[in-house]
């Protein structure tokens, strides 16, 4: 008998993991003393992504193979779309399951946070930002909707014990005090949780694993409001993030004038902007799109995607595809 109380007081004792579905307070990021200064000396590496990939890379060398069909298939769906096919997409809408994992109470992001940076991810993908207005006259010609609409599936929130998780998809698992991905074919699984590091958020991009597909994004760069902190408070880490989830490469193409991002109407650069660059800013003897989506600027400072990026994403969702799931069964 004493052996079975004790189990059942070890068993109370441990520390354990919990799935909630309650709403919690919204809380600002200034009163858990979060400061952005912090914030934007910290960030000089803003997006985990390219090394996510080297590592995928290095534990599964199939996936260079895999990208590089997918890549093929890319360039064909554009190549079709140039001669005149495929010239009026529909809109696409895509669920969103949105996983709190968080240790701390701040961290437990109020459901209006959510759904305030769903809101900012409808207007970058669809032109509809307010800002929209600032892109410099060479570049607002090449600013596209891209017709891709997100809607908001559920929310999963889990109480966990670490307080980071950096970028080894450890929170995608709920054997591991995550939470376990959901229906990746045809929902895009968002985990807001604290990465450490230096990062803001990382993605996973096309035809790797399906029980890691989707974005991670730390939650005070997560939305609009609530615990947010300045000046990557608008949303635009997540819509950074799911250009890359929909096969967008950083604009500078992680390297230097030689190497592209693959895409036509972007320009070529040598190295990310930070900040809020002061228009022109020339590199690779052109200027750069610095407000391009796929930069590491200030969220106040980005405000675009190109139409060839929207080429490269709705190619995904193309027949053949690595997303085609999405649209064949929603």
């Amino acid at each position: 008998m004493f052996g079975f109380f004790a189990a059942i007081l070890l068993f109370l004792g441990c520390p354990r993991e919990k799935k909630e579905d309650t709403d919690p307070q919204c809380m600002d990021a200034e009163n858990t003393k979060i400061s952005s200064s912090l914030a934007s000396t910290q960030m000089n590496t803003r997006c985990g992504t390219m090394q996510v990939l080297r590592n995928h890379i290095t534990t599964n060398p199939d996936l260079t193979s895999r990208m590089d069909t997918i890549e093929k298939q890319c360039q064909a769906f554009i190549e079709l779309r140039k001669s005149g096919l495929f010239k009026t997409l529909d809109t696409i809408t895509i669920p969103v399951v949105v996983h709190v994992v968080y240790n701390k109470p701040e961290e437990n992001i109020c459901n209006d946070q959510i759904l305030s940076q769903i809101t900012v991810l409808n207007q970058d993908f669809s032109k509809s930002n307010t800002d929209i207005n600032q892109i410099p006259e060479e570049f607002s010609d090449f600013a596209a909707d891209i017709n891709i609409h997100f809607k908001l599936d559920s929310i999963i929130r889990v109480s966990s014990t670490r307080e980071e998780w950096g970028i080894n998809d450890q929170v995608k698992f709920t054997a591991n005090g995550g939470s376990d991905v959901v229906s990746p074919e045809k929902k895009l699984n968002i985990w807001v949780c604290t990465i450490g590091g230096g990062i803001l958020g990382y993605a996973q991009f096309p035809g790797d694993n399906l029980t890691t597909d989707g974005i991670v994004v730390s939650p005070q760069f997560f939305g609009t409001t609530g615990f947010v902190t300045d000046p990557f408070n608008k949303g635009r880490t997540t819509t950074h993030e799911v250009g890359h989830w929909l096969n967008l490469r950083h604009i500078w193409g992680d390297g230097d004038c030689s190497q592209d991002d693959m895409v036509e109407d972007t320009p070529l650069s040598d190295n990310p902007n930070f900040g809020c660059p002061t228009y022109p800013t020339i590199r690779c003897n052109s200027n750069d799109m610095t407000m391009n989506y796929m930069d590491y600027v200030d969220d106040a400072c980005m405000h675009m995607f190109t139409k060839g990026q929207k080429d490269r994403m709705r190619a995904v969702f193309a027949n053949d595809g690595p997303r085609a799931s999405f649209v064949q069964n929603p």
